[in-house]
């Protein structure tokens, strides 16, 4: 499974690399204006960050105007991919990109038949949120594994990317469904290392040899 990191955040993004755990970027208008920077240079030094995928999201609701919009973000690096929502006239923007060359990543979506439509359209990631249906009590993993099945059933390229993680636990059942990509907040990422039986073996190993051996 890939690993992207959910932010717009330069810090998090290089200690996250710093760690070796991430294999790409993902942003939406939310986490840039978290930044409260020129978004277009942030956009630009996130691109140039790292080697991985980076998705750059719309912001228009037509096709035309998603098209323009794709055509300015593919410029600030070979390695954008350009987040498009699930709506008709998005599918309609996503079939065009995808017949010039570029890559994209269906977002907001929330059924298993919106999955099926952006692969049929040509996406190369589908973006199921899983944490908002979990508030509404749903369990947002079914949805992934009804796109992972749909996906195998009739071979679609596109990668399932898990999104709206909350927790941990959201990323072990991710990966036992088989989806092919998590992208992870920055305190989630770091969450995965943490148990406390962990903490706890570790604590005796150290207290043992002290007494053993001393410092």
């Amino acid at each position: 499974m890939k690993f992207f990191i959910d932010t717009a955040n330069l810090d998090e993004i290089r200690q996250a690399k710093d760690f070796g755990l991430i294999d790409g970027v993902t942003t939406n208008p939310t986490l840039l204006s978290r930044e409260q920077k020129d978004w277009r240079k942030q956009m630009q030094l996130v691109c140039q960050e790292v080697d991985g995928p980076v998705s750059l999201e719309v912001i228009g609701t037509t096709a035309d105007e998603m098209l323009k919009e794709a055509k300015e973000l593919v410029k600030y690096g070979p390695n954008v991919v350009v987040k498009i929502p699930m709506l008709m006239e998005g599918m309609k923007a996503v079939r065009k990109l995808s017949e010039m060359g570029i890559k994209t990543n269906v977002t907001v979506c929330f059924s298993p038949v919106q999955a099926l439509l952006a692969a049929k359209a040509g996406a190369a990631y589908i973006s199921p949120f899983i944490g908002r249906l979990d508030h509404l009590a749903q369990r947002g993993m079914d949805l992934v594994e009804e796109i992972v099945t749909i996906y195998r059933n009739y071979d679609f390229q596109t990668e399932v990317l898990v999104a709206s993680i909350r927790h941990p636990l959201h990323v072990a059942e991710a990966a036992l469904i088989g989806a092919d990509v998590a992208t992870i907040p920055y305190k989630v990422l770091f969450e995965l290392a943490k148990h406390p039986m962990t903490d706890l073996g570790i604590e005796s190993f150290l207290s043992d040899w002290k007494k053993s051996f001393g410092e």
